[in-house]
């Protein structure tokens, strides 16, 4: 609920001044993340795991403590006749009522154990949580920046349909004065119409990630979003670590052995000793016994008892395992198996985790060298195209350099755009990977 109270929240701060019924929306990233994380299904089923380990440790708190129950009954019963007494007992409206303290002593530790894994248990759901809010993150960020590529490729393909659109006017203003061909025109328009279709996907694509983004954050598929943060910051990565000591993943992976440690403890103490107190008051009522009374002169007149009071018991209890055919002894080799296997799952997957964030690593800093190698190229094509564009203005060059001059600048720009927005994704993945997100 507090989540999606923050959501509304948050939305309510995005949308311009008017009314929140508006479908457009300013988005920054970091807008992008609180929204994501506010949205997500799976980060509140997380935050309920986490609510549960909490009330798991203080159920296994309370276990230290006397336990007090309260009984109460009534009773009828026809009439019972007492044999060689003359009597008889009448419990046609009896009662009995009682509390009762038992408060364990000795449990062969079990009590303290199951504290113990109540307490792994929670500090395990909040890796969980933390693990779980670092995937929505990263999906955040990869719509986020994705959307922002696609969109600046929109531009960049506009533009290079305007300049289309002056070089067919340029070139229909030469035809009219013999300056150029009509093979010349057709070139142009031809490739107009290529940039137009290629506009047109590029335009879809933007769309589709546009409607990625509005499912991440929450919000309804026709909503308009403008980012905010359109600007691909990077910097040179200088001192990147691949020590995933930080990695949630690593953390439930050790709880995962420490809670089979004292699962261990656990079953061992099904072989010790249990003692316990026990201690009660009970009280009773209504209890009638009904006889005829000699009163002399051979006449009887008929006597009515009631009996009612209160016992209290105090107790002791002792229970000593002693033969239960090795049943004891199996579990605990079983348990050890257990601990075996997580030992062998966490030095397995903790080399796999080096792994990533070795990879992660790498990522960045090839993806910041793919950076510099492509700005470098645009520079060259921006600077290709210029030389073409004046010679071909000077009649010193054909219409077809300009046009592959043209083609170079799109995909040089293309690649440049790639480059930034995946350097971005990469280093949301590398801060995942060493567990720093």
């Amino acid at each position: 609920m507090k989540n999606k109270q923050l959501y509304i929240l948050v939305l309510m701060l995005l949308l311009p001044l008017g009314s929140i019924a508006q479908t457009k929306i300013e988005l920054s990233q970091v807008a992008c993340r609180e929204m994501a994380l506010a949205f997500s299904e799976d980060v509140q089923k997380s935050d309920n795991k986490l609510s549960q380990s909490q009330l798991d440790k203080k159920i296994a708190t309370t276990s230290f403590l006397p336990k007090v129950d309260a009984m109460g009954m009534g009773i009828y019963m026809t009439p019972l006749e007492m044999a060689g007494m003359g009597a008889e007992m009448r419990m046609d409206g009896a009662y009995m009522a009682g509390l009762t303290l038992t408060q364990p002593i000795y449990t062969g530790g079990k009590i303290l154990t199951g504290r113990k894994m109540s307490k792994i248990g929670e500090e395990a759901a909040q890796e969980q949580q933390r693990m779980t809010k670092m995937d929505v993150i990263v999906d955040a960020d990869n719509a986020y920046w994705t959307y922002l590529a696609v969109s600046r490729k929109v531009d960049m393909m506009k533009s290079y349909c305007a300049q289309m659109d002056t070089l067919y006017n340029q070139t229909s203003t030469a035809l009219s004065v013999g300056m150029a061909t009509q093979n010349d025109l057709m070139r142009i328009e031809a490739k107009r119409s290529e940039l137009r279709y290629q506009l047109q996907k590029v335009q879809n694509g933007a769309d589709l990630c546009r409607i990625s983004l509005c499912r991440v954050i929450g919000a309804d598929y026709d909503t308009q979003i403008v980012l905010t943060d359109t600007i691909f910051t990077t910097t040179a990565p200088m001192s990147l670590s691949a020590d995933i000591s930080a990695r949630p993943e690593l953390s439930l992976l050790q709880k995962s052995v420490d809670i089979n440690k004292q699962q261990i403890k656990m079953v061992r103490s099904d072989m010790l000793p249990m003692v316990a107190l026990s201690a009660g008051y009970t009280y009773f009522g209504n209890i009638k016994m009904e006889t005829m009374v000699d009163v002399g002169g051979g006449m009887y007149m008929p006597f009515t008892s009631e009996f009612k009071d209160g016992i209290g018991t105090a107790m002791l209890a002792v229970s000593i395992p002693i033969l239960h055919w090795g049943e004891g002894f199996r579990k605990v080799k079983k348990a050890r198996f257990d601990l075996e296997n997580a030992e062998l799952e966490l030095n397995k997957n903790s080399k796999l985790l080096s792994l990533q964030a070795e990879q992660a690593m790498r990522n960045m800093q090839d993806s910041y060298m793919m950076i510099e190698t492509a700005q470098l190229a645009l520079k060259q094509a921006e600077e290709n195209l210029r030389i073409m564009r004046n010679r071909y203005e000077q009649s010193m060059s054909p219409l077809t350099d300009l046009l592959d001059a043209q083609s170079q600048w799109q995909q040089s720009y293309s690649n440049y755009i790639e480059a930034q927005s995946q350097h971005k994704i990469y280093e949301t993945e590398y801060l995942r990977a060493t567990g720093n997100l």
